[in-house]
């Protein structure tokens, strides 16, 4: 892997700049610790902090003022860079005002070929194109993407402006959803390849009806998961699903095989981002296939690390990944088949991670029936970390053009800056921009653009050669013969076969071709036109390559024929028990006819060695009762250990047959082996619960282990699947033991379900204040509309204690719900006076910025207040290290961070992991917002007429502690004291922002937003 290096050619170091040269002229780069923050973030220092590749040169082509926050690029073949924007992204996240006049497309052209930018022309701005995320041009027309829109916009008179505006799809997730529809690109066999995430739901046409797939199937989410990727022909007609269970897939990205690849990012904050090799069918594991459970669900067998559990990886039907790159939000992505650039990234994947500041590329090697692949960075923003890079894109000379979001965050809750956007240019040093013009008219400059890198000169070159149709043939048929490049030759081949007339002579010459990857584009066109595919499959069933083998297990899915359980059984016998890739392959092709292909399977076996891992992989991924008998010795075998047994446990959960699996299974318990308490506790979590409760035997072993795993989640898990709310005293007891956690909450919002709610409601109505608010705090979060009005009813019983009502009135705002709830409230102003600031700060942890910024608009800061309105506190920046000298002067006689202060209050060691910068100020100015339970104020009275005020840090029958401010503690007898009266208020003093100017206020908040946990990866 090469290391990036700075962008330095032909160095001189002259005070603080990098002088290098391009294009024979000299461009300085100042070294980005020399620039102040101001500085920074200028147009003319954008490569400065950012690490470019050995052997590239970055330029800027384009930037602010002309273009703003772009989210997607294509090039067309004239070498103009389309840039959409998204000045009007997320408003509610943003805070920023709406431009009525709508988002923009923008043409950026470079006229003098010195890679930068001097003209740009508005394609289309109009009030529908509402922050769109993908763009797909050819010629005079472009595919937008934004949801729950798919545009097309025409140029008709050919002055670059939109026409005429289409709608192609609708009914894709909501308005500005980054997990909706992206963008189009072009397929070497004349196809669209597009994709949505997993909030796409469905997919409807033009006149908003929903749309079926090839094989008669509505898309929707009841028949496909999550991320989908789509195929279909140029009109948008014969739609196929190719993939699904993906999370945000943001683009596709086609080589000239028909091979797809495709990024994903994980759940935020898992570090389990992905590349994948798209098998056709396959399902990428994002929730559980049976159930759509989210990957932290419990299960059998669950991977070890998170960024694998969250892909169910150790599930059967999920095809592996090629590669996890940790933590990031990746965006475009291509196939780069030009030769402009370094060796290295011939013919592979370049992809964007706007999250970690990066574009990289991923050179992939074949291993088995899939591949594995590297990491080699081409851009790091390594200094410069507004550097986002929201797309990759190939102009027709073959440098790479790079999208920069350019902002502090990463889109959606973390956007920050929409004023701002870069489209940089990567080419060798000394590369002008020129763009090779082909005549179209004449098949030789056919060939020639057929043969770019630009996706958008192989489309027009495309649509001419199938224009010539047979004059074309010749000249094809050559370049397929005996180009040196294969892909070339595949570029050839696909449209030979496309050819009206010609798709089957060719795929007849590319099933013979010694390359595996020709003998592949060829079974993948046999499928597109519908070619007998008995012949071929029956011909590659015996290939040496395990990717060709791999595709003609594929091409068996759905297939008719008698011969095909015979062909699939040739196929499975040839598995090695080493490759997952073809495993799942086989799994694909089976799909619908499991019952004739592992029949028939068995039959090829004739004795199946249960010993041989091959066997043992066909048995796990079956899906038919047929495998049940074979699936239940393996799970029981004592040959291997339980924990090496635990797959074929979870294999039965994706079994139809219930019967079947169900018998199976009540026969393994009680049957004494050594292992047996832990294989009933396999048992019961794998049994159909409607079976469960017919059987005695299943239920004593239900009972037996719910007993067993009482005060775990195992319990609540267990309860909740059998639905056995004779348990629900039990649930609500761990509810309340549990109420700092999720085990409190999963333990409530069971009971919930159960009809417990009067249980709850019990607890609500005690007299200890301590129990209400463990009641509440496991209610907290949970989100339906039952428990908001459990809270609600408590914060505004007027019978309560302040401090609980307090609580209830912040906790109703821990979720979606119930923040539209208490903003409503505010609203209504129903809130009274000593409950409105607890409200606000139980709204200040809102993902959402404008709820957190209309939340905060309902606080004053006081009448004698110096400070400024709360929006613009938060605008404004402060600095460490003089609010560290704030705290130390203000707040360390009551708390600690670190050893430093006073152990009095709550301790702030990592308050800003904890608190959001709104929930900081709110904490400081109304400190009766959000009273820490266990830090309530006492007020004491002794009878020899004493008063004390503090915190009661410890009590017992015959001697209570009382803390106090500034850390000193008193000792007092019980039965010395008269009365102990909580206090109201915060023992915080009010007021204490009085003692500050605004500015050393933002600077405390600043300091205290620094001290986060620290990660063990950090230490």
């Amino acid at each position: 892997m090469k290391k990036p290096v700075k962008l330095i050619l032909l160095p001189m170091l002259t005070a603080g700049f990098f002088f290098f040269y391009s294009c024979n002229q000299p461009v300085i780069i100042p070294d980005f610790d020399t620039l102040t923050d101001e500085q920074r973030h200028l147009p003319e220092f954008a490569l400065s902090g950012i690490s470019i590749t050995e052997g590239l040169e970055a330029k800027l082509f384009a930037s602010e003022p002309t273009i703003t926050n772009p989210t997607n690029i294509d090039i067309d073949h004239k070498g103009r860079v389309w840039v959409l924007e998204a000045y009007n992204y997320r408003p509610e996240i943003t805070g920023n005002e709406i431009k009525p006049e709508g988002d923009r497309i923008v043409i950026l052209e470079d006229t003098n070929g010195d890679g930068v930018q001097d003209k740009s022309t508005v394609f289309y701005q109009g009030p529908e194109i509402n922050a769109p995320l993908g763009i797909w041009v050819m010629g005079n027309q472009a595919i937008v993407s934004q949801s729950p829109y798919v545009w097309m916009l025409t140029d008709t008179d050919g002055d670059d402006k939109a026409d005429k505006k289409e709608i192609i799809f609708q009914g894709i997730s909501g308005e500005q959803h980054d997990h909706g529809m992206h963008s189009f690109v072009f397929g070497p066999d004349g196809k669209f390849y597009f994709n949505f995430g997993n909030s796409g739901a469905q997919l409807r046409d033009k006149n908003n009806q929903v749309i079926k797939d090839i094989h008669g199937l509505e898309i929707n989410t009841d028949n496909f998961k999550q991320g989908l990727v789509f195929r279909s022909n140029t009109d948008f007609t014969n739609i196929e699903v190719l993939g699904q269970n993906f999370r945000n897939n943001y683009e596709v990205a086609v080589d000239s095989y028909g091979t797809l690849w495709q990024s994903d990012n994980d759940d935020d904050g898992n570090k389990g981002v992905r590349i994948n090799y798209v098998m056709e069918f396959g399902n990428y594991g994002y929730k559980d296939e049976m159930t759509n459970a989210s990957w932290s669900a419990n299960r059998t067998n669950k991977e070890k690390e998170i960024p694998h559990q969250h892909w169910h990886l150790n599930d059967p039907g999920v095809v592996p990944n090629l590669l996890q790159t940790g933590a990031g939000s990746p965006t475009g992505i291509l196939v780069y088949e030009g030769r402009l650039l370094p060796e290295v990234f011939w013919d592979q994947m370049i992809h964007a991670d706007a999250g970690p500041n990066v574009v990289r590329a991923y050179p992939v090697k074949k291993d088995g029936a899939g591949y594995t692949a590297e990491m080699v960075n081409i851009m790091v923003g390594d200094k410069n970390q507004w550097f986002r890079p929201s797309d990759v894109c190939i102009a027709p000379d073959g440098s790479l053009f790079v999208a920069d979001w350019y902002d502090p965050g990463v889109g959606g809750h973390q956007v920050g800056d929409l004023n701002r956007g870069r489209i940089f240019r990567l080419a060798p040093p000394r590369t002008r921009y020129k763009i090779p013009n082909y005549n179209l008219n004449k098949v030789k400059g056919t060939l020639e653009a057929l043969q770019n890198p630009n996706l958008s000169w192989r489309y027009q070159a495309w649509m001419a050669l199938q224009g010539f149709g047979a004059q074309a043939e010749k000249e094809l048929a050559e370049m397929f013969a005996s180009h040196e490049n294969p892909r070339m030759r595949a570029r050839a081949f696909w449209v030979l076969a496309k050819m009206e007339g010609k798709g089957q002579k060719y795929v007849d010459l590319a099933i013979a071709d010694s390359n595996p990857d020709i003998q592949i584009a060829g079974l993948r066109a046999a499928r597109q036109l519908d070619l007998d595919l008995i012949p071929i499959i029956t011909k590659l069933s015996e290939n040496n390559d395990p990717q060709v083998r791999r595709e003609a297990a594929i091409a068996l899915r759905f297939h008719p024929s008698p011969e095909a359980p015979g062909l699939w059984a040739k196929l499975a016998v040839q598995h090695d028990g080493e490759d997952r890739w073809y495993l799942e392959a086989l799994g694909i092709g089976a799909h619908s006819q499991w019952d004739t292909y592992f029949a028939a399977w068995k039959d090829a076996i004739v004795e199946a060695d249960l010993n041989k891992k091959a066997n043992q992989d066909i048995i796990w991924r079956a899906r038919t009762g047929n495998s049940i008998p074979m699936l239940a010795s393996l799970a029981v075998g004592q040959d291997e250990p339980l924990e090496d047994r635990l797959r074929y446990f979870r294999a039965f959960d994706f079994n139809p047959d219930v019967e079947g699996k169900s018998k199976a299974l009540i026969n393994m318990l009680n049957n004494k082996e050594a292992d047996q308490q832990e294989i009933n506790r396999l048992v019961i979590a794998h049994l159909d619960p409607q079976y469960t409760k017919r059987s005695p035997v299943a239920m004593a072993a239900l009972k037996e282990l719910i007993a067993e795993s009482e005060g775990k989640q195992e319990f609540v898990d267990l309860v909740s699947k059998f639905s056995l709310n004779e348990y629900n005293t039990k649930l609500l007891d761990l509810a309340i033991q549990n109420s700092g956690n999720n085990l409190g909450r999963n333990a409530a919002s069971t009971l919930m379900q159960l009809g417990g709610k009067n249980l709850i409601v019990g607890k609500l109505q005690s007299k200890e204040d301590k129990v209400v608010i463990d009641m509440m705090a496991s209610l907290r979060g949970i989100g339906s509309n039952e428990s908001i009005a459990l809270l609600e009813n408590v914060a505004f019983d007027a019978n309560r204690s302040i401090n609980v009502r307090r609580e209830a009135a912040s906790a109703m705002g821990a979720s979606y719900s119930g923040e539209e709830r208490v903003l409503d409230l505010l609203r209504e102003e129903k809130f009274p006076d000593n409950l409105k600031a607890s409200a606000v700060n139980g709204l200040s942890r809102a993902w959402r910025r404008t709820v957190r910024q209309e939340a905060a608009t309902y606080l004053e800061n006081g009448e004698d207040s110096n400070l400024p309105p709360m929006n613009d506190l938060l605008a404004m920046s402060g600095m460490v290290e003089n609010g560290k000298s704030v705290f130390k002067n203000s707040c360390a006689i009551c708390h600690q961070v670190g050893e430093e202060g006073m152990d009095f209050g709550p301790k702030l060691t990592e308050i800003g992991s904890k608190l959001s910068k709104e929930a900081q100020y709110i904490a400081i100015i109304h400190p009766d917002a959000g009273i820490s339970f266990g830090y309530e104020g006492q007020i004491l009275k002794t009878k020899d007429g004493n008063t004390y005020g503090g915190i009661i840090s410890s009590r017992t029958e015959t001697d209570l502690e009382l803390k106090m401010p500034g850390g000193t503690s008193v000792n007092l007898k019980t039965s010395d004291i008269a009365s102990i009266e909580q206090m109201e208020n915060s023992m915080m003093p009010a007021g204490l922002e009085r003692s500050m100017t605004a500015q050393e206020m933002v600077d405390l908040v600043e300091y205290l937003m620094s001290l986060k946990k620290i990660s063990s990866e950090a230490k």
